[in-house]
């Protein structure tokens, strides 16, 4: 057998390869080699294939299934199972190298005008008073939406626009439609009955890129761009990207993911007020415990006001007893203290008294050292002019003056007869 399929790959291989094929994905896989597998079948018939790693790394886009693609590879015969297969060397889409060139240059120039910038891209309200949906109302995603709304926020109020999101009219329908929701997101007078609508869904199942031609309309994507509240994408599948979704405040993944995206949902808002109220509720519990303990202690102390009135009596009585012993003890101190002072300040006194006497003493022997009078009792004498004026050496008086001698016991009136000069001091 393993000869008779080497001999089948070897004669396709020589008259078929290489070849190029058109077709569609099906069963589109990847293992973990990095090797895919896939079918590629078309009205008449369908052929397995295999694309191996190298020549995966070069694909500039994610194939799936519904994929109407070109593949050019060599067909062979995979000899363990005997099965005629297509190994892939290298795959693009069918068809959509001008409609993908259109994508390109347009997103660019939107781009360039800031519709896509992520400074003017708004956060979706967590609780919005109302959810707006524009899609069709024969499209899978309609029913997604619905479910994970009716699940997750049955009580927020829904406003579904139906429009076109597929052909030649979807863009239009689409823009008239959001316009529709744009008008009920201004603010409306006490007569109003109406829910306004502060997040717009704008969703639909996945397909080819000219399935979802529609969403990258010009007028399109700017009348996203200028949605007066946040606006959530959810077109195609997670591989899927249209210039709509750049342009709405929130991609998402999928129709279903955008629903989940439009609000916190009740369980989760019951959770947090379930944990609030418990929080709270023991925030108040341990307030009325605290303040029942404290009522306990004023009971005890509170008690029968007659023992209270007892024991502050008894008080009383022990301070009056004390207070005569207390005021005599203290009286006795302080006489104490007061005898020691007067005792302290008679021998300061005595001592700063006996002080002064030996100042006095002392000085006065001073003054009686220095005397004249016991000078002169010792023979000497005091001469003086006949002004009064004491003479003290000889060149103050002239010969023949008159002058006078204090004596220790008297006074003399003399009459210089001459004048001579002590030699020592002249020399």
């Amino acid at each position: 057998m393993g000869a008779l399929c080497h001999a089948v790959a070897d004669s396709l291989e020589a008259r078929f390869n290489p070849v190029a094929v058109e077709g569609e994905l099906s069963g589109f896989s990847r293992a973990a080699s990095g090797h895919c597998y896939f079918s590629l079948k078309d009205a008449q018939g369908q052929l397995r294939c295999a694309m191996f790693r190298r020549a995966v790394s070069l694909m500039d886009f994610q194939p799936r299934d519904g994929d109407k693609v070109q593949v050019r590879g060599r067909l062979g015969v995979y000899e363990p199972r005997g099965d005629l297969q297509l190994v892939v060397e290298s795959m693009s889409r069918a068809g959509m190298g001008s409609l993908f060139e259109q994508f390109l240059q347009l997103k660019a120039k939107l781009e360039a005008q800031g519709l896509f910038d992520q400074a003017r891209k708004r956060s979706v309200p967590t609780m919005p008073r109302g959810i707006g949906v524009v899609t069709s109302l024969g499209a899978a995603a309609l029913h997604d939406v619905v479910t994970a709304l009716q699940r997750r926020v049955p009580h927020i109020p829904v406003c579904l626009v139906a429009a076109s999101v597929q052909g030649a009219n979807a863009p239009q329908e689409m823009i008239q439609a959001l316009q529709n929701l744009y008008q009920r997101t201004e603010s409306y007078g006490a007569e109003t009955v109406v829910s306004p609508v502060d997040v717009i869904l704008l969703v639909r199942g996945g397909g080819s890129l000219e399935d979802l031609w529609a969403f990258n309309d010009e007028a399109l994507v700017r009348t996203v761009a200028m949605s007066p509240v946040p606006l959530i994408s959810g077109v195609g599948h997670e591989t899927d990207f249209t210039l709509v979704d750049f342009a709405a405040d929130l991609r998402a993944p999928t129709p279903t993911a955008a629903a989940e995206l439009a609000a916190t949902s009740r369980d989760s808002l019951l959770q947090g007020l379930a944990s609030l109220h418990a929080d709270l509720k023991s925030l108040v519990d341990r307030q009325l415990d605290r303040c029942a303990q404290g009522l306990d202690m004023l009971t005890r102390r509170l008690g029968r006001p007659s023992s209270a009135l007892a024991q502050q009596s008894l008080v009383l009585s022990r301070l009056s007893q004390r207070l005569p012993h207390a005021l005599g003890t203290r009286m006795q101190h302080e006489r104490s203290v007061c005898e020691r002072m007067e005792t302290r300040l008679r021998h300061a006194r005595d001592h700063a008294l006996q002080q002064a006497r030996n100042r006095l003493q002392v000085a006065e022997q001073g003054l009686t050292a220095l005397d004249p009078s016991l000078v002169l009792q010792r023979g000497y004498a005091w001469l003086a002019n006949e002004q009064g004026q004491a003479i003290t050496g000889v060149a103050q008086v002239k010969a023949g003056q008159v002058v006078q001698a204090s004596l220790a016991d008297g006074q003399l009136n003399l009459s210089v007869l001459g004048i001579q000069h002590n030699p020592d001091k002249n020399s």
